[in-house]
């Protein structure tokens, strides 16, 4: 079976000679469809590094580095830009919403990148933001949003696009624990429901109910690698759609 994203052996370094610093260490991992795998560990541990990779903004040292099957560590600096396009959907901590563009606009704007225009994009952007409760927001600026309501926003930017990989680094560290919870049931959903392969970069302990799988890194090694949610109860309202959960 093939996984989403294939690690093997992926190493990096920063710098050369003594003051080279080793930010990853030979790491194998796997992540698999329908999951939500949560990438933790201490600042410095290397996962920022290591998703950094993953979403083929960094190149690794050496090691592999598979994205649905594809090999992406030998491919031009001209190739990396339509493997993230077509793969990978991005959600950061700061939400990242260009504010000239109401939030509309920027899910519109992920539409443009795939030669979506038009009247089609829009009823399509429409389409997104509904999915995440944010319809009625469509012509909001993001200065006029809640943090919640950016990251929705955010989200439904991230999956515009249709990837089957999802890349949040540390999505709910600006929220607020209702929000943050808001934003991780849709992630979730986005994993469960549609099968996608949800990573996610956080130190926030309050999402651990939220994941499948955790994954501790420190001193750029796997340290542990267990499910997380096997034992536990489904999460209140996970069966819900995302509109009916209320972020503020």
């Amino acid at each position: 079976m093939q996984h989403p994203i294939a690690v093997r052996e992926l190493t990096k370094v920063f710098g050369d000679g003594p003051t080279a610093f080793r930010a990853l260490d030979s790491v194998d991992l796997d992540v698999e469809r329908g999951e939500v795998m949560l990438l933790m560990g201490p600042s410095g541990s290397g996962k920022t590094t290591l998703v950094s990779i993953l979403g083929c903004i960094m190149r690794p040292t050496s090691g592999s580095v598979k994205i649905l099957g594809k090999e992406v560590t030998r491919l031009s600096e001209k190739q990396l830009p339509q493997v993230r396009l077509e793969n990978i959907g991005f959600i950061f901590q700061s939400f990242n919403l260009f504010p000239t563009l109401t939030a509309g606009e920027n899910v519109e704007l992920a539409l443009d990148l795939k030669g979506q225009r038009g009247p089609a994009a829009k009823r399509r952007a429409k389409g997104f933001l509904e999915q995440v409760g944010m319809g009625p927001k469509y012509d909001s600026w993001p200065a006029d949003l809640s943090g919640g309501e950016k990251q929705r926003v955010a989200i439904a930017r991230a999956v515009a696009t249709e990837p089957q990989v999802i890349l949040a680094d540390e999505p709910t560290a600006a929220l607020d624990s209702h929000s943050g919870r808001a934003v991780m049931v849709m992630l979730r959903e986005l994993a469960h429901r549609q099968d996608r392969a949800v990573v996610v970069v956080t130190h926030d302990s309050r999402v651990l109910e939220f994941g499948d799988r955790v994954v501790r890194i420190e001193d750029g090694r796997i340290l542990s690698d267990s499910s997380a949610g096997a034992s536990r109860p489904p999460v209140a309202g996970a069966e819900n759609r995302a509109e009916h959960l209320g972020v503020r």
